[in-house]
Parts: C-alpha cells; sequence; structure tokens
C-alpha cells in the first residue's frame, strides 16, 4: 500500500515526541521519503505532513500564476512560510514543535489523519469535529443514527 489511509490517535511522550503509526511508517519507507516537508493546512487546524514531491506539487502551481500576482504571493505565503522540514527520529516519532502545537491546538494527543499522498496530524477533538462537519455537508449520517 502506498497511501496514507484512516486515522490514529497516540498520546506525546514527556519528551514532546509521538510514534507516527506503523502504517504511515511503512508509506514512507516505500516511497523513499526520509525529509518530511510539514505546513500548515490550508483549510483545516491541522499540520499536512509528506514528502519533498509534497512541496514540489505546490510550488509547481505557484510556478503557474502571475509571479507579480496576489495569488501567487498568498500561496507562496502559506507553502514556504508556513512550512517547515522535519525528520523522524530513529524509532519513529515526531517531535511536536511549537510550529505544530501553536497552529494546532495539540497539547497530549496527536490524531494522525490520511489524507492518501500525505497524512495530517490534528488535535483529536478538532479532527472529530471537522469529520463530522464534512458528513453533514455531504448528507451523511453517523453510524447507529436514523
Amino acid at each position: 500500500m502506498n497511501r496514507f489511509l484512516s486515522n490514529a490517535t497516540n498520546r506525546i511522550d514527556a519528551k514532546g515526541r509521538v510514534s507516527v503509526p506503523a502504517a504511515f511508517r511503512a508509506v514512507l519507507v516505500e516511497r523513499g521519503i526520509q525529509e518530511l516537508y510539514c505546513f500548515q493546512d490550508f483549510t483545516f487546524p491541522a499540520i499536512s505532513i509528506g514528502g519533498p514531491d509534497l512541496l514540489e506539487r505546490y510550488e509547481r502551481q505557484i510556478v503557474g500564476e502571475d509571479p507579480f500576482s496576489p495569488v501567487a504571493n498568498e500561496m507562496s505565503l502559506l507553502v514556504h512560510g508556513g512550512g517547515v522540514f522535519m525528520r523522524l527520529d530513529s524509532e519513529g516519532r515526531l517531535m511536536v514543535t511549537d510550529f505544530i502545537r501553536d497552529f494546532t491546538g495539540i497539547a497530549s494527543d496527536v490524531t494522525f489523519v490520511g489524507r492518501s499522498d500525505h497524512f495530517q496530524v490534528w488535535q483529536p477533538q478538532a479532527f472529530h469535529e471537522a469529520q463530522a462537519a464534512a458528513r453533514r455537508g455531504l448528507g451523511l449520517k453517523r453510524a447507529g443514527s436514523s
């Protein structure tokens, strides 16, 4: 499997690290991703994480715009000004930095959410609320509700 799917919640340890789910680490290995591009999501209070190809995809979009346009400048502000490179440690843990905490509101637990070619880290309650809002927006009901 070479896509990030599903979601899982893990606790942050005393040193501020959180274990990335094994299924997500397996995708990173399969794709040969060692350096992670992390940026503040454009819509949700989440950090999106992928390989350098994720940054390149957004940069191709920026290059396609008039370099003097407000759109190109706003995109660069978000993609470059709201992004950092990070690495997992040898145990497959991600350091939950102020960059992540300040944008997401994450305190003690992290929800990892698969987004096909990348994944996101969320504050667990914010993820559940966003997922419920998405279901409502699509006119879907929760399991067990009538």
